[in-house]
C-alpha cells in the first residue's frame, strides 16, 4: 500500500488485505536500518484474522521516499501522519528496537490515539557505542555485521529455522546492506543517533494510559532486558514477557512473538 504522508511516499505492508479502517488497527514499527519485511510472519497473520494491519518502511528505509528522520520525537510525528493518512484515528502500536521508542514517544504524546502498546527489545536510554556510530557511518558493512553478531544468540533457532535455507545471520546482514543501499543518506548512522540521542523515554513512559507489553529477549545483548526497567516501573498497566532469545526476536522466536501478541490484543 502506498501512501502520501507529509508530502513523500510511504509504503505499508498490509498482510495481504485491503486497509479495513472499521476493524481494530495495528501498526508495527521496525528498528534501525531494517523495514517492513522483519514483520513478515506476525503482519500476515493478525492481517488474516480481523485486524487491520499497517508494517510501514520510515522514510528512507526501503520503499519509502524521503530522508532518513533524525529523531524519534520527528519519527513519532510521521507515525502520527501515517494514520491520518490511512484513515486510522486509534490504533495499537507495536515497535522493536528503534521502533519500540518511537510507539513509546506516539503513546505518551498522543494516548487518545493508542489503544495499546507493545515494546518489543526497547531500553532507555538507548545508548550506541562509539565504535559502531563510526562504523555506522564510515563502514556500513561491517556495522551490519556488528549489529547482526550481537543482536542474535544462536546461528539458527531450536528445533530448528523456520523455513529451508532461512540463515539468521546472513538474512539480517543482507537486509540491512539493502537498506543502505536504498538511500544516499547514512541510514544507519542517522537511526542510531537518533536512538543515543532520544532523552525523552521517562516523560513519554510517565505520560502513557494505556495497557502496555513489553517483551525482552533474555539473551539481549544491544537492548539487555535489565535496561528496560526504568520504563517497566514508569508504566502502571504494564505486563512483561521474557523470550529466550536475543536482540532479533521476530526472526529467533517468531511463533512465540505472534503467539504473545495474539494474547496482548485479545486481553
Amino acid at each position: 500500500m502506498h501512501l502520501d504522508v507529509m508530502g513523500q511516499g510511504a509504503y505499508c505492508y498490509t498482510g495481504g488485505k485491503q486497509v479495513d479502517a472499521a476493524l481494530p488497527a495495528i501498526i508495527l514499527i521496525h528498528g534501525a536500518q531494517r523495514d517492513h519485511s522483519v514483520w513478515g510472519l506476525q503482519s500476515r497473520y493478525l492481517a488474516h484474522h480481523g485486524f487491520c494491519v499497517l508494517a510501514p518502511d520510515l522514510p528512507g528505509h526501503g520503499r519509502s521516499k524521503g530522508a532518513p528522520l533524525a529523531s524519534v520525537e520527528a519519527m513519532r510525528d510521521w507515525v502520527l501522519a501515517l494514520m491520518d493518512a490511512a484513515g486510522i484515528q486509534r490504533a495499537t502500536l507495536v515497535g522493536h528496537s528503534m521502533g519500540a521508542l518511537v510507539a513509546l514517544e506516539a503513546a505518551g504524546s498522543a494516548p487518545a490515539r493508542v489503544a495499546r502498546l507493545a515494546l518489543l527489545g526497547v531500553a532507555f536510554p538507548m545508548k550506541v557505542s562509539d565504535g559502531l556510530l563510526d562504523a555506522s557511518l564510515n563502514n556500513p558493512s561491517r556495522a551490519a555485521e556488528m549489529v547482526s553478531i550481537w543482536s542474535h544468540s544462536t546461528l539458527a533457532p531450536k528445533p530448528s529455522a523456520p523455513g529451508p535455507g532461512f540463515w539468521l545471520d546472513g538474512g539480517a546482514q543482507r537486509l540491512m546492506q539493502h537498506i543502505a543501499r536504498s538511500s544516499d543518506a547514512p541510514v544507519f548512522n542517522i537511526d542510531l543517533l537518533a536512538c543515543n540521542n532520544y532523552a525523552g523515554g521517562e516523560k513519554a513512559a510517565a505520560a502513557v494510559v494505556c495497557p502496555t507489553m513489553f517483551m525482552l529477549g533474555s539473551m539481549d545483548m544491544m537492548a539487555p532486558a535489565r535496561n528496560a526497567a526504568t520504563l517497566r516501573s514508569a508504566i502502571a498497566d504494564s505486563q512483561t514477557l521474557m523470550l529466550a532469545c536475543g536482540h532479533e526476536m521476530m526472526s529467533e522466536q517468531p511463533d512465540q512473538v505472534l503467539d504473545a501478541l495474539r494474547g496482548f490484543l485479545k486481553s
